[in-house]
């Protein structure tokens, strides 16, 4: 071989080290803040009274492993749903105020909690932590009937509503842009790496969907340029009866609520609060009121 075709070689030899040597460091660059990139968590606390919320109160709830839970609480009317609300992996409760207004201006209640690491919350979030702080939060409501109870999950907090609806009692689960699993939608942005593989924090709910046996809402926008629609769509089909599926046109991710949502929410939420009120004729006793 003359010395130019030994030059070619070398060069191509250098030019695919370095290539693997680049990408080596990106898969190690996206390793260590993955949780960073899935959790960018908004540290400052605002009170209900500063977000401008008449009747909802500051809450702090302790979990097992000994972190403090700021949240955001306002009880049910009698006869009224709870709802148990799960937001989603950006901003702050300071970002839920007009969901919390629009939620429960009905006399409904809600419980909205700040995840570790967020919004005054002490800790660092992780999937399983973010596990604890879901366990928590329901525990606090366990004066209520848990049939009473309703989860909402919006997008990152989906996956924590799904899979908290499969180890404790509640009497429905809303989902708002659900997925699969975060390693699904991550595929979509990082195609170029093993992210299966990477992943710590994957939220697995198409492993979980099978087991709630409650009632089902699953709403997403159209428009959703973070969580495609095909992902909600095969959660949706692995879901048990009874459930529903609700595509918003012109919807992006954040206003599914806003854009229509609400409207579907109150419908289901109805209907759970009238399940409830014939059981309790069948049974000739009351609702519980639970905490005043």
């Amino acid at each position: 071989m003359d010395g130019t075709g030994s030059a070619i070689i070398r060069i191509v030899a250098w030019t695919a080290g370095l290539g693997a040597i680049a990408y080596l460091a990106i898969i190690a660059l996206v390793y260590t803040q993955q949780r960073r990139l899935l959790f960018p968590a908004s540290p400052v606390r605002i009170s209900a009274a500063q977000a401008g919320l008449d009747g909802v109160q500051d809450v702090v709830i302790a979990t097992s492993d000994g972190e403090q839970l700021v949240a955001w609480w306002k009880p049910p009317e009698p006869g009224r749903a709870l709802l148990l609300y799960f937001h989603g992996n950006g901003g702050s409760l300071l970002n839920r105020r007009d969901r919390v207004r629009m939620l429960t201006q009905d006399g409904r209640g809600i419980l909205i909690v700040s995840y570790r690491g967020y919004s005054g919350s002490t800790g660092t979030p992780s999937e399983s932590g973010l596990r604890e702080d879901a366990r928590a939060a329901r525990d606090w409501l366990s004066t209520y009937e848990p049939g009473r109870i309703v989860l909402y999950g919006e997008s990152l907090g989906t996956g924590v509503a799904v899979r908290l609806a499969t180890e404790r009692q509640v009497g429905g689960v809303i989902l708002d842009a659900p997925y699969t699993s975060t390693a699904d939608i991550a595929k979509g942005l990082f195609w170029y790496l093993p992210v299966a593989l990477l992943m710590r924090d994957q939220f697995r709910s198409i492993d979980r969907i099978g087991d709630i046996k409650v009632p089902l809402l699953v709403m997403h926008g159209e428009e959703d340029s973070v969580i495609p629609i095909a992902l909600s769509e095969l959660l949706f089909k692995a879901a048990n009866e009874p459930k529903r599926y609700l595509l918003l046109p012109g919807t992006d991710h954040v206003s599914v609520l806003e854009s229509g949502g609400i409207d579907a929410v109150r419908r289901f939420l109805v209907e759970i609060e009238g399940r409830l009120r014939a059981e309790a004729g069948a049974s000739a006793g009351e609702l519980p009121s639970g905490r005043d």
